[in-house]
């Protein structure tokens, strides 16, 4: 009976603490996750781009980020730019450092979804008049956007799980 006693007042002394830690980490994801599809979203764009110069860096970027260690990115973002003269607070690090991240693989999400509309839609498009750009964004995208979904959620749930890492920080 004291032992049940001494974890109920362990559970209601750290029940604040947690309450706290557990919106922080709500706050990063979801901050990171608007990031990353703002990142993301015309990456992915040109990604898919008939025209070459536009796809490479794009593809440079999603190559760097999807190819280096998370931890690795933050390490540089938070103590290798400051060397350079840029300097962030641990918080916009952090957020930085994630949706830096996490947009390189929605992007690669999105272009996924955007490759897997079928090339009659694209067809029919250009049929219709459309020029490239209206038939990506009014035929091509809404279709896309939906195929995405589950994919962007395990993007979600994946920042959700990474962003322990900001605790090397100092956040």
């Amino acid at each position: 009976m004291a032992a049940l006693t001494e974890l109920v007042d362990l559970l209601r002394d750290a029940a604040p603490v947690m309450a706290k830690g557990a919106g922080t980490t709500v706050a990063f994801a979801v901050a990171s996750m608007v990031g990353g599809l703002v990142l993301g979203f015309p990456t992915a764009v040109l990604r898919v781009a008939p025209w070459a110069p536009l796809r490479w860096p794009a593809a440079l970027y999603v190559s760097a980020f999807r190819g280096t260690p998370l931890l690795v990115q933050l390490f540089v973002i938070y103590y290798g730019l400051p060397g350079i003269g840029v300097e962030f607070t641990p918080v916009t690090a952090g957020i930085l450092a994630l949706s830096l991240n996490a947009g390189a693989y929605l992007s690669e999400s999105l272009r996924g979804a955007i490759l897997g509309v079928g090339q009659g839609q694209w067809n029919a498009g250009f049929s219709l008049g459309l020029t490239y750009p209206q038939t990506l964004g009014l035929v091509i995208l809404p279709q896309a956007l939906r195929m995405a979904v589950p994919a962007m959620s395990n993007t979600l749930i994946s920042l959700i799980k990474d962003t322990y890492l900001v605790s090397v920080i100092t956040v």
